[in-house]
Parts: C-alpha cells; structure tokens; sequence
C-alpha cells in the first residue's frame, strides 16, 4: 500500500522551506514549554495555600476569660488530642478538626458538670494566627462569639 507522504524529503525542501519548518517546530516547543509552565504555576500555589491540620496544634488562650484550648495531636482524619482548661482541666469528649478548601475549622465538645454538652466551633485565621467563633454554652442555652490566640 502507497500511503502519501506527510512532508516532502529534505533533499526536495528549499532552504527557506526548511528553516520556516525548522522555526515552526521551535515555536511550537517554546509554546508548550509555556504552557507548561503557566500550568505548574496555577497548581503549586493552589498546593501551598493548602492548610495543614498541623497549623492548628498548640496552646490556645482566650483573652477574655484566661481559658485556655490545647491542641496535642491532630489525626490525618482531623481527629485531635486536645485539652481545655479552666483553668483546671475539663473533659473534651470530642475534637476535630476539619478543611473547607483553604479553611480550616476546629469543633470541640466539652462533657463535664457544669459543660453537658458545651461547644466550641471555631474557624483559622491564618492572617491573624487566631481561632474565633462561637462558643455555645449548653447550661445557659446562649451562645457567645469568641477568639483564641496562640500562648507564646
């Protein structure tokens, strides 16, 4: 079977012919070699603006009050070893943290005389290196906004 030839053979090709050719396959190179890097740009910022659950350990202090929210351990699921004191401790009986996007948000769960049921639902400033939301006071049924900042 004759199938046609795609291109002429070099022999036959002008030498204009062939540098055109020649400059067309460069541009066409330098072309998705841009692309790919446009590409690789759109991603690994969109990768390093993914929070780590990490960020989120440590001592947290609310001001208005000396309590103080400890973050130990953070499970890849979110799951977290966390303590809350005031200032004595106070059972946690549970604490999460989860990721919105680029948000990240910690609820905990305080069991204990006087804290049936108490939570805290809180989102990560990055900016401010804060937790803020609300706290929601199961004996009294109110809620309160609050903040936590990082104990240095």
């Amino acid at each position: 079977m004759n199938w046609p030839r795609l291109r002429p053979n070099e022999a036959s090709m002008t030498s204009a012919a062939r540098t055109r050719g020649e400059t067309a396959v460069r541009s066409i190179h330098r072309t998705a070699g841009l692309l790919v890097v446009i590409a690789w740009m759109l991603v690994v910022p969109a990768r390093a603006a993914d929070p780590d659950f990490q960020t989120l350990k440590g001592r947290w202090l609310r001001p208005d009050g000396g309590y103080v929210l400890e973050i130990r351990k953070i499970a890849a699921d979110g799951t977290m070893d966390a303590a809350y004191l005031n200032p004595r401790p106070i059972n946690v009986s549970r604490a999460k943290a989860t990721r919105d996007k680029t948000t990240l948000r910690v609820f905990v769960e305080l069991r204990a005389p006087n804290y049936p049921g108490s939570t805290y639902t809180l989102t990560y400033d990055p900016k401010r290196d804060e937790l803020y939301g609300v706290y929601f006071q199961a004996v009294q049924g109110q809620s309160f906004d609050v903040v936590f900042v990082r104990a240095r």
